[in-house]
């Protein structure tokens, strides 16, 4: 195949800018159509709603999503349920997808006694165990040879249920030593591994043409003998079918592939980010027409999926149920002083024993604000 045609230099999209299809689109089913949809309409609601919490004072730090959804999502609708993930920044509602209590996902942002972490955890760096994800790393691309590790296991247990792993990171990252090392053992011993790089064009404040000299992203993959596709990150479809095939690769024993998804970040990296400081409005705003949710929206409408009417609805039930979320946790306490203690031995050793006597015996310090 010549490099004009190769997957890793081209750009693999089924939706236009407009939502309209390309004639050769792989067949999706309506299910999933309107599962995503929905799935990025609630995902970008509730990054809306954290963001209005943050700048309240009542959480501490968030990193939206917003104008990448379609990778996250179109994550959690390929995987299966003994699949692992091991997310970066953006791609925590993986976990909603799959399952996770909406309740426990924004208890987790605010770290109190709703939180299956305990609130020991950086303020947003979600994870749960009952949906296989791992929390992120503020460190850049640790995560990825993490994925790798848990994918050569699986593979060297001969996992009956054929458990794939599937690692993000962003394209900073693949100027990590740890994405290399990843990579090199990804390819060498072909694990049931899928690296998804989201390449949002900055990282931070770095543009992407400032931390790496390859023509592309994806070009990297051939290094290591591991088959690499870019694709068009704000098209929900075209992620859809590239995470599909490259799951069931790896599920069939044919090893890893690496996905470049090229999206665009169009809020700021995270609530402690200012944006304009470092890149212009018209380049933002340029994305902006690239929208993967108004995107898939557009397709939608034009298959008769949904109107002005269900969207509203759509919106007011969503909306509800966030708010309800928030209202929920808010009504929590802390994390119990005693669970300082807890999930680090089976058995707690006699230091800690009266360490854990001495703090139960002392008075709690008076609640914040009282």
């Amino acid at each position: 195949m010549s490099d004009d045609l190769a997957r890793d230099l081209g750009l693999f999209r089924v939706l236009e800018d407009d939502g309209s299809a390309r004639k050769d689109r792989p067949a999706v089913p309506t299910a999933i159509l309107l599962r995503g949809y929905r799935e990025m309409r609630r995902l970008r609601l509730i990054d809306a709603k954290m963001i209005l919490l943050q700048r309240q004072g009542r959480v501490g730090f968030y990193g939206a999503c917003t104008g990448q959804e379609a990778v996250p999502i179109a994550t959690g609708l390929v995987l299966g349920e003994h699949d692992w993930v091991f997310p970066a920044l953006r791609e925590q509602s993986v976990m909603l997808v799959r399952g996770f209590s909406l309740v426990q996902f924004v208890a987790q942002v605010y770290g109190n006694a709703g939180d299956v972490q305990k609130g020991r955890q950086m303020p947003s760096h979600h994870s749960g165990r009952t949906v296989n994800q791992v929390s992120w790393s503020s460190c850049i691309g640790p995560q990825v040879p993490q994925a790798v590790g848990a994918a050569w296991a699986m593979k060297l247990r001969k996992d009956p249920n054929r458990p794939v792993s599937i690692g993000f990171l962003g394209d900073g990252a693949t100027s990590q030593p740890d994405f290399h090392s990843a990579m090199t053992f990804a390819g060498l011993y072909k694990v049931p591994a899928v690296i998804v790089c989201q390449n949002n064009h900055w990282s931070i404040s770095v543009p992407t043409h400032k931390q790496t000299a390859s023509k592309t992203i994806a070009v990297k993959g051939r290094a290591y003998g591991v088959p690499s596709v870019r694709v068009d990150g704000n098209d929900l479809l075209a992620m859809y079918t590239v995470l599909s095939e490259a799951t069931q690769r790896a599920r069939d024993g044919h090893g890893p592939t690496f996905v470049e998804a090229l999206t665009y970040r169009i809020g700021a990296h995270s609530t402690s980010d200012d944006p304009t400081r470092y890149r212009s409005e018209d380049e933002v705003e340029a994305w902006r027409k690239k929208d993967p949710l108004d995107r898939l929206r557009k397709h939608l409408v034009h298959l008769g999926l949904v109107d002005d009417a269900s969207d509203a609805a759509l919106e007011a039930e969503l909306t509800d149920a966030i708010n309800a979320a928030v209202k929920k946790v808010e009504e929590l306490p802390l994390p119990d002083r005693d669970t300082l203690f807890d999930d680090v031995y089976a058995e707690l050793p006699w230091n800690l024993r009266e360490q854990r006597e001495e703090l139960r015996a002392s008075p709690k310090a008076p609640a914040h604000g009282a």
